[in-house]
């Protein structure tokens, strides 16, 4: 039983193996290297992060919103008071970013808790 080898038949480089039938290779075949492409400022920049805002609403309670933003996002009570009050002073807050999906479950989540939230894609 042959165990391997190559030899050079008529420019061309053939592979014998055990394993494998032999394989043709022209032995000047080039190597092609990907095209690298320098970045286009105006192209869409796909990984620019996504922002969950929470809406300033007369209904819940700013201790039932710290709730959320803490059963949610995880956040201490610190934190999420925080997140709290700017949302009752300004409006409006960004409480989290990050990629598309999770933005959707936390604004999913937030809507199902009854506060006001929206997505939007950073600039």
């Amino acid at each position: 039983m042959d165990t391997g080898g190559s030899e050079d038949i008529d420019g061309a480089l053939v592979i014998r193996s055990a394993v494998i039938a032999p394989v043709r290779v022209p032995v000047d075949t080039p190597v092609v290297e990907p095209v690298r492409e320098p970045l286009n400022k105006n192209a869409p920049r796909l990984s620019r992060p996504w922002k969950v805002i929470v809406w300033d609403d007369p209904v819940n309670l700013m201790s039932y919103v710290t709730f959320v933003f803490c059963k949610i996002f995880g956040y201490s009570q610190a934190k999420a008071r925080k997140l709290m009050m700017q949302v009752h002073t300004e409006g409006k807050a960004v409480v989290s970013s990050g990629a598309k999906e999770k933005v959707e479950h936390y604004v999913f989540h937030l809507h199902a808790h009854g506060l006001w939230a929206t997505m939007e894609q950073d600039r």
